[in-house]
């Protein structure tokens, strides 16, 4: 199997090139998107390989978190079982090219400031509205793939669950935690409005959550935008309910 440029050949077992120069030698083009979009859906994976906007949400995470991911560990996450059957398949190792390739060009922009323009399908064949909850879940579970995020963040776990606020607002488990507690949540007018904007702003939160991670490897200030919620003040998420009861909850991200 040939491995992509600046990455060392050992199977699937990669290993991901650091400097910010050599870590994107060979950015996909839109074809080579639309490419991995045919080679995951192909036979040899049954089914099992997760779509590119999902993969791509979690390689977002596993890039920006604290603790690095081996391929090893999220290639069969993303592929499914049937890779470590069929690695020598031509196809198979195409998609992992592809993959490793991806994986550069996400860590090479978040790095530069670049924003991540999400990859989305439709939700339905209308066309209408995108499919934004399949990638805030995705990127919950990337990040959990590197641990507890909030243990790793040490005395900045507050600053890291205002962080993610938008991502629980995305795929609905910030609703359903206040409903299942029998408290307010936001009128159909409120709801839409707030998610319309944490949609727009997509790609600054990712980059935003990155900056966090890096800021910390590098022992630099956490910045914030926004006062800092205690763990009894309200949460700022709108809901009504203690922070520490709502966005700031460990089992959040766990």
């Amino acid at each position: 199997m040939i491995a992509p440029d600046g990455v060392a050949d050992v199977g699937y077992h990669w290993t991901i090139v650091t400097g910010l120069k050599r870590m994107n030698p060979n950015p996909l083009t839109d074809s080579d998107l639309d490419r991995l979009e045919v080679l995951l859906e192909g036979d040899v994976f049954g089914g099992d390989a997760m779509r590119l906007d999902e993969i791509q949400a979690i390689l977002c995470a596993i890039v920006s978190g604290p603790v690095p991911v081996a391929p090893t560990i999220w290639l069969p996450e993303v592929l499914g079982e049937a890779l470590a059957a069929n690695e020598s398949d031509p196809w198979v190792g195409e998609t992992i090219e592809l993959l490793m390739r991806l994986n550069n060009s996400i860590a090479a922009a978040l790095m530069a400031d670049e924003t991540i323009a999400p990859v989305l399908y439709p939700v339905d064949e209308t066309g209408e509205a995108y499919d934004y909850a399949a990638w805030a879940d995705s990127y919950i579970f990337g990040a959990g793939m590197a641990g507890d995020w909030y243990e790793l963040a040490g005395k900045h776990a507050e600053d890291l669950s205002e962080l993610l606020e938008p991502m629980f607002m995305l795929n609905g488990m910030l609703k359903e935690d206040v409903e299942k507690s029998g408290e307010r949540w936001f009128s159909p007018a409120e709801e839409a409005r707030l998610v319309a904007d944490i949609e727009e702003n997509l790609p600054v939160i990712v980059q935003t959550l990155y900056n966090f991670w890096r800021n910390k490897r590098s022992g630099g200030t956490v910045v914030r935008e926004e006062p800092k919620s205690g763990r009894n003040d309200p949460c700022p998420c709108g809901s009504g309910r203690k922070y520490k009861q709502c966005c700031g909850h460990p089992d959040k991200l766990n």
